[in-house]
């Protein structure tokens, strides 16, 4: 049970994760990760957002990550530990983070008494999170956290992330929604990115893709057109208020007031780094 709405959750999760997805859109990063000689792209990613568990293999990358297609994913996993090492990678990755941050907000954002409370309160969000059955938040709370308090921020706002995006496919599981059913629903809102960058981007065909819509219109989640049915809006909304309701510890560990006071910090934050154009502009759709 929660002490206050865990929408109230939510709200600080979307303008914390900014922070973190930042880096897989800019330049940095990737040109980091590829002088270790890994591959742009598809491998840069999943080797990224992987490395905190190990060299492990394509199964377990597929399995913490959901919606990619087991055989994108075995394309660049492990092949990738063949390139590098994850410790590597994760000390290519902070210093990618380290610079994007530091073109995007600019020095004095960074130094601001504002980065020191916005890091200090998600850090302590963190405490209370749990490792059982979240995978990739586990592994990077393992990791140390940075000193300078940007790095300290991105750190914390990475496993708030993960923590929250555990816990959602926990819920996806209980829906009985496969990796590529959750995209398929999730693009059939109109406000998710369109289905051509999702089977792109996680290694889909439009075969599959169409087979997934006509599993989901069997089970009465989509009509003919491929929109969602009332099912389908109510399956969404249960999903994501259990996502809510396995997210909540964080903050409620901060309370209202100081739960209140991150999503102001880290939203300005977020916006300056929208606004400097940290990521690209996405079409949204079905189509």
């Amino acid at each position: 049970m929660t002490t206050f709405e865990a929408s109230t959750g939510r709200h600080c999760h979307n303008a914390v994760s900014p922070l973190h997805a930042s880096v897989y859109f800019a330049p940095e990063p990737e040109d980091e990760l590829a002088a270790l000689g890994l591959e742009r792209g598809a491998m840069v990613y999943l080797a990224s957002r992987a490395a905190p568990l190990g060299a492990v293999d394509a199964g377990t990358v597929t399995a913490t990550f959901y919606n990619f297609n087991h055989e994108h994913v075995q394309r660049y996993i492990p092949a990738a530990w063949t390139a590098t090492t994850p410790q590597k990678v994760l000390t290519a990755r902070l210093r990618g983070a380290d610079r994007t941050l530091q073109r995007l907000l600019g020095k004095e954002a960074l130094t601001s008494t504002e980065m020191t409370e916005a890091a200090e309160l998600a850090l302590h969000a963190t405490e209370a999170c749990r490792r059982e059955a979240r995978p990739l938040y586990a592994a990077n709370a393992d990791l140390p956290v940075p000193e300078e308090p940007h790095l300290a921020l991105w750190h914390a706002a990475t496993l708030l992330r993960e923590h929250r995006g555990d816990g959602h496919l926990a819920a996806l599981a209980i829906a009985g929604l496969s990796g590529i059913e959750a995209l398929v629903l999730h693009n059939a809102t109109g406000t998710a990115p369109t289905s051509a960058l999702f089977m792109r981007t996680r290694g889909w065909s439009a075969q599959q893709w169409d087979t997934a819509r006509d599993q989901l219109r069997e089970r009465g989640l989509l009509d003919e057109a491929g929109d969602l049915t009332q099912e389908g809006t109510a399956l969404r909304g249960e999903t994501e208020v259990l996502t809510d309701r396995l997210d909540a510890a964080p903050y409620d560990h901060l309370g209202p007031a100081a739960t209140a006071r991150l999503a102001e910090l880290a939203g300005g934050f977020s916006k300056t780094l929208r606004a400097a154009g940290a990521f690209p502009a996405v079409h949204f759709g079905k189509g």
